[in-house]
């Protein structure tokens, strides 16, 4: 990544300490780096206006801006998530022999609820919403689809080629550049397949989603499609793509489909990820409770 295009407010970085930046976020694509850029550009802000430099920052400084944070009412995630990227900063720092010390080792950082606050669909409603997306253009189903059926994030829907659909051992494939630049191979049931079929049209090359300029769907207008969609199932919720990629994930827990094949099937490399939205489900019908008494009447 180019030095260049990071921008950090005043007073203006030079030398290692926009080296380090650039270093640092040279590590990620994406959404991803865009959020550290915005995490970064924030502490280096509050630096700034403390008359602080970066690499003098010490402990309590990091706890004051922390604080201040949560002062000004940002979610603890949203705190947690700045510190984590300004810790990862400094852990770099450290190892490109920048500083001697991480003053971020020792930060404490705000409790987190381990259940998914996102607002998921359930069986019924995500039906109706994929209803919507077939009665729509064949935009609009391809996309509901891939978020609802599949559970891919809206930037992985958005990056397909017709050229990443494809077939292997008697399964309709499309292959999705993943989180982490990592590539997977999806099957297709039929109805998706179909879908992405009519998305592609006679066409052999170039994004399989285009929005109405001839373009390459991106992620806003994604975005827009989704809550227009939600809208016409009669949804009242306030709905996002990454609510589609819940509600693929609620559902396969809701239809049985054993806790490790979900976090498989949802790229998740840490198992306590997907267990955030089992906890989110609030389903009373599976609970163990039932299963137990079954279990025990057996006995008795």
């Amino acid at each position: 990544m180019s030095t260049a295009t990071v921008a950090i407010p005043a007073p203006p970085l030079f030398g290692e300490t926009r080296l380090a930046i650039a270093a640092f976020l040279a590590r990620y694509s994406g959404p991803t780096r865009t959020a550290y850029t915005t995490d970064l550009r924030q502490y280096f802000a509050w630096c700034a206006a403390q008359g602080l430099d970066v690499f003098a920052a010490r402990r309590g400084h990091l706890e004051l801006w922390a604080r201040s944070m949560e002062e000004r009412g940002l979610a603890r995630a949203t705190v947690g998530r700045r510190l984590s990227t300004v810790t990862g900063f400094y852990r770099f720092a450290v190892v490109d022999d920048l500083i001697a010390h991480s003053p971020a080792e020792f930060i404490r950082r705000p409790k987190i609820s381990t259940e998914s606050a996102t607002l998921g669909l359930d069986r019924m409603e995500l039906g109706a919403f994929i209803a919507c997306g077939a009665a729509g253009s064949p935009t609009d189903h391809a996309l509901a689809c891939l978020l609802g059926l599949l559970g891919l994030r809206v930037s992985e829907a958005c990056s397909i080629d017709i050229e990443d659909l494809g077939a292997e051992r008697g399964h309709r494939i499309v292959t999705v550049l993943g989180k982490g630049s990592n590539l997977a191979v999806i099957p297709l049931p039929p109805r998706i397949a179909r879908a992405l079929d009519l998305a592609a049209g006679e066409r052999r090359e170039g994004p399989l989603l285009l929005a109405r300029s001839g373009f390459r769907l991106n992620r806003h207008a994604a975005t827009r499609i989704v809550r227009r969609l939600a809208k016409s199932a009669g949804i009242n919720k306030h709905i996002s793509p990454h609510s589609l990629r819940h509600s693929f994930m609620t559902a396969c827990l809701d239809a049985g489909v054993p806790l490790r094949d979900v976090q498989i099937a949802a790229r998740h490399a840490d198992p306590r990820t997907t267990t955030r939205y089992g906890r989110a489900r609030h389903n009373l019908d599976r609970h163990a409770s039932y299963i137990v008494t079954a279990f025990i009447a057996g006995a008795s």
